[in-house]
């Protein structure tokens, strides 16, 4: 049940974001929903992968590259989905600073302490 609470916290989070940002268009909520998804499966098998990769950039560049890692996880997300569009590597990189904070913060309120 926390997973399906999680990613319709993150489909959510997403859907607003794209009406507040200008640079990442989705063409409706069922986009933000395969969105969550993807994002979730990408996280766990591609993110692992580039983060070992970029771990001596991430270390010298203490911490930073790890956002570049997360934007082009969202423009791997972007490429998968048809009805998702991202206008560029930093639209993606302010999307995924964006939704990585609300999400955290709204994942907060909606946890049960566990």
């Amino acid at each position: 049940m926390n997973l399906i609470i999680r990613l319709l916290v993150t489909a959510i989070v997403a859907f607003v974001l794209t009406k507040i940002l200008p640079g990442v268009h989705f063409e409706g909520f069922s986009t933000a929903i395969i969105f969550a998804i993807v994002l979730g499966l990408l996280n766990i098998i591609v993110k692992p992968i580039l983060s070992l990769f970029g771990l001596p950039l991430t270390i010298i560049t203490l911490g930073f590259f790890a956002l570049v890692i997360n934007a082009i996880i969202i423009l791997i997300a972007d490429y998968f989905i048809d009805s998702m569009l991202v206008d560029g590597f930093w639209w993606a990189f302010i999307f995924s600073i964006a939704l990585s904070i609300v999400t955290s913060l709204a994942n907060s309120m909606f946890s049960d302490g566990d």
